[in-house]
């Protein structure tokens, strides 16, 4: 039987947390945006699939998600709910399971699945998606001479 989560100011808390455009996210749209990248917002890379990334580059293959440190149980940042912990740890391990299926999902299917912690400096995290989408577009353009 799985563990029910207790009502209680920390459930409503939790149950008002946004879950798309949550200020991490907006912060590396934006710096994404400053580099002259255009994507796509809330899609679903695999149609088949109901899962969202945040960030979509469809015609490179690239899926972005900007994980929430204590959502996705992130080890540098993630804390430990001492109330109902049976609950919290069994959700966390739930929604790494997912991230981890969702990402040899879209490896299985051509797609460059990136996980970007909410910690993470957006223009750092930027840098590095706008390597990873130039040397994809690079490839795409010259597949024999693109060094990838």
């Amino acid at each position: 039987m799985e563990p029910k989560a207790l009502p209680g100011p920390a459930s409503e808390r939790m149950s008002k947390q946004r879950s798309r455009d949550t200020g991490p996210e907006r912060l590396i749209r934006s710096a994404l945006h400053r580099r002259g990248l255009r994507y796509f917002v809330h899609r679903r890379p695999l149609p088949e699939v109901r899962r969202e990334a945040d960030v979509v580059f469809p015609r490179l293959r690239v899926a972005i998600f900007v994980d929430g440190c204590f959502w996705h149980g992130c080890p540098e940042h993630g804390t430990k709910p001492r109330r109902n912990a049976e609950y919290w740890e069994t959700k966390i391990a739930r929604n790494r399971a997912r991230d981890a299926d969702t990402d040899a999902r879209l490896e299985a299917a051509g797609w460059t699945p990136v996980r970007i912690w909410e910690h993470e400096e957006p223009d750092e995290a930027a840098a590095h998606i706008e390597q990873l989408i130039r040397t994809r577009a690079r490839y795409l353009a010259n597949p024999k001479h693109a060094d990838i």
